[in-house]
């Protein structure tokens, strides 16, 4: 009787652990995905924004087509890539050495340094790439977080079973002009 009583306390024990790992595994997985939208919520913003900086610009520097090109294009691929993936970091990085262009060609024109829509959108963007970066840093926190339990023994076991797995960081790819901050001098 008391050999029962142990198996169906391990039996019991077992079956609590394997609910407490699964459970954990639902919050950590949802906790990244919300991780991911809050950063998916910045880079929306940072799209809206770039149009309204590219024509402040583009009135006071309309023969410097070509960074506005490159700026139009690297944020139509940055919006069209999808989830925490290498290609997604890489767009971005893209979109981020393509602005620092336009900051650059701002640094020409003293007049538009002054124009108060032009100060107002940089602003605009430096906070919003702040928060791009707070998001980043968070999710990635998340993720680390969820990979470190899939990887682990013995939530490993549970984490194959009910079919989760590891998330991407979304890091910066080897770039340098995407690891370096965008800086405007005035």
């Amino acid at each position: 009787m008391t050999l029962l009583w142990i198996l169906l306390a391990i039996v019991v024990i077992l079956i609590i652990w394997i609910i407490s790992a699964f459970n954990g595994f639902v919050t950590l997985r949802n906790r990244t995905k919300e991780a991911w939208a809050d950063i998916e919520v910045q880079l929306k913003r940072r799209y809206d924004l770039i149009p309204n900086l590219v024509n402040t610009v583009k009135g006071y520097a309309s023969h410097e087509s070509s960074a506005f090109e490159n700026v139009t294009k690297a944020r139509s691929m940055a919006m069209g890539a999808q989830g925490p993936t290498a290609d997604h970091a890489q767009a971005e990085n893209m979109l981020t050495g393509a602005l620092k262009s336009v900051f650059a060609i701002a640094e020409a024109y003293p007049e538009l340094k002054a124009n108060q829509n032009f100060l107002a959108l940089q602003g605009e963007l430096s906070d919003t790439e702040n928060k791009i970066q707070a998001a980043r840093r968070f999710y990635n926190g998340n993720a680390r977080d969820l990979n470190i339990k899939v990887e682990s023994f013995p939530s490993n076991i549970i984490a194959e079973a009910f079919h989760f797995s590891k998330m991407e960081f979304f890091d910066l790819a080897d770039n340098d002009a995407a690891q370096n901050p965008v800086e405007v001098k005035f």
